[in-house]
């Protein structure tokens, strides 16, 4: 973490010398040149912290910040709740939902009778229709998923924060675990199975599936899609 005057030094950094126009690497280009001028500074972090660079990973950062709310007694419980579950005080969610494990359901958000939600992510302001299913998913904000409709990833749940973690070149005992699965296309361009994530305000019609997919916010989704990014 830099000191207040770092958009200044980043600046005057980046006026020293060629920086290539296609990317430029925080710890090469930028920290490397501030180290040593006695302006660059580090703040030590006791508390919760983790990367959330893909879908993935946010659904396993999820995980891991329930994890460590168990002894503040803010977790739901119940007959209908397995594993560590967290609901916002002014979501209604129907006795007859079965929650769980490793989710969370944001402010004013619906649940409605006989949905099944495990290892996902509902923001807030959404309305899950009557048994409707939500796997390894993403669900934005404002987001409608209808009756009997089914939202569905693939279960990466890679840990960010794991030194040996490699998606590009995976060691021999990793293989069969990485494979591809944390890069978002495969060798011959085709889209991954990963966490589905369904953009804000989307609206998923009765009945329909959505699986392995990226949609981004404001669809109609009255078919089902699988594998796809709908832009």
């Amino acid at each position: 973490m830099c000191n207040s005057r770092s958009p200044q030094l980043l600046y005057q950094e980046l006026q020293k010398g060629p920086v290539s126009t296609d990317v430029i690497q925080l710890e090469r280009n930028i920290l490397a040149k501030l180290a040593g001028t006695g302006k660059l500074f580090v703040f030590r972090h006791h508390g919760f912290w983790s990367q959330v660079k893909t879908p993935g990973t946010a659904v396993f950062a999820s995980q891991y910040y329930l994890t460590k709310q168990r002894e503040g007694g803010v977790l739901a419980s119940g007959t209908n709740i397995i594993g560590d579950v967290l609901i916002h005080p002014t979501a209604r969610v129907s006795e007859s939902a079965m929650l769980g494990p490793n989710v969370t359901i944001g402010a004013n958000t619906v649940v409605k009778e006989g949905v099944r939600i495990k290892h996902s992510i509902v923001l807030d302001g959404c309305q899950i229709d009557a048994h409707a299913v939500i796997l390894y998913s993403v669900i934005g904000g404002t987001t409608t998923v209808g009756k009997w409709a089914r939202v569905e990833g693939t279960p990466t749940l890679l840990n960010p924060n794991t030194p040996s973690r490699s998606c590009h070149k995976p060691t021999a005992t990793h293989l069969s675990n990485h494979s591809n699965h944390c890069k978002t296309f495969n060798d011959e361009g085709k889209l991954n199975p990963n966490i589905t994530v369904l953009g804000h305000n989307s609206h998923l019609y009765k009945g329909t599936l959505v699986l392995n997919s990226i949609v981004l916010p404001y669809k109609e989704l009255d078919h089902t899609y699988k594998n796809v990014i709908l832009l």
